[in-house]
């Protein structure tokens, strides 16, 4: 039997559309806008406090087998049930490098440097900043891709800056055969000052040991105004991969015991206190939060939470 409602409701529609008809079948097709490729912000800034907070990219790449790198004691099912839960795929991944740049309105404070001089300060330059405006520099660790903006041309980037690093790391590495060390960092050592566990960078920025990825890693407690914000560095690699699985061995990891008991730890206390962190190698812009789960951790990227600081 026909629906007297639904006949009306289609009569009506091809009433409607007649009028225009003609002139649909008349209008000249356009060309189509040439394809622009995909893009990604370089920054991302808020407040905190009287803090204002920059989350930098500086550099991205898609790596091949990620299961040589994350995920090393885990069941190989397991691993891919987990990655489909997250819809990843199991034979590539995204990497991100996020420096952070922290202005406490008496300074400015940058957290790493990147894989290079270059990429990092492009995203600098294209936050506003230039290189001679970073008055600290703060080095988590010393792999690679955090040093690796320390000097150009063998002159420092950051020409007016001091520089801040971990003592236990910088003492690992000054022993150490160690071609970055040597390049990047052993010319600035005449301006650093060596933190341990507590030391204070500047007001509300406060060291935290966190070992494990590297022997003297560290992480930043930041405080202004009573709001809080935690820089893990590389204590987390993945957002799913060493946070819902922080037992899961990655193949950076230095200690990887010392590495898991870390994350435990720290995204214990994160997730206790409700604080907002940001990882360095988190999805870009970096910045979310976690919730205990039964195995360990969830992620939850940052939505809007950051624009409601004013």
């Amino acid at each position: 039997m026909t629906n007297p409602m639904f006949s009306r409701r289609q009569a009506l529609i091809a009433g409607a559309a007649l009028p225009f008809a003609p002139a649909l079948m008349s209008t000249p097709a356009r060309a189509a806008a040439d394809l622009q490729g995909a893009s990604m912000p370089t920054f991302n800034r808020f407040k905190l406090g009287a803090f204002e907070v920059t989350a930098l990219l500086v550099g991205t790449r898609t790596v091949e087998k990620p299961t040589e790198i994350f995920g090393l004691n885990a069941d190989p099912a397991e691993f891919a049930a987990a990655s489909a839960a997250a819809f990843l795929p199991t034979d590539k991944a995204q990497f991100f490098f996020t420096p952070t740049l922290v202005n406490t309105g008496a300074e400015l404070v940058l957290f790493d440097t990147g894989l290079s001089a270059e990429g990092t300060t492009a995203a600098l330059a294209a936050a506003g900043i230039t290189p001679d405006q970073i008055d600290t520099v703060v080095i988590t660790h010393m792999h690679g891709d955090h040093i690796g903006g320390l000097m150009a041309n063998g002159a420092p980037t950051f020409a007016n800056a001091r520089y801040v690093t971990g003592s236990i790391e910088n003492n690992h590495w000054a022993g150490a055969a160690n071609e970055g060390y040597d390049a990047m960092v052993r010319p600035l050592t005449d301006k650093m000052t060596f933190l341990d566990d507590g030391g204070s960078v500047a007001s509300g920025i406060t060291a935290m040991a966190a070992f494990g990825h590297s022997p003297g890693h560290m992480v930043y407690m930041l405080e202004s105004d009573g709001a809080n914000l935690v820089i893990t560095a590389d204590t987390a690699n993945h957002f799913v991969w060493s946070l819902d699985y922080p037992d899961w061995e990655v193949r950076f990891d230095a200690d990887k015991a010392a590495a898991a008991a870390t994350r435990r730890a720290l995204f214990g206390m994160i997730a206790a206190d409700k604080l907002p962190f940001i990882g360095y190698h988190m999805p870009f812009p970096a910045l979310g939060y976690v919730e205990a789960n039964d195995s360990g951790f969830r992620y939850v990227p940052a939505s809007y939470q950051m624009m409601l600081n004013g």
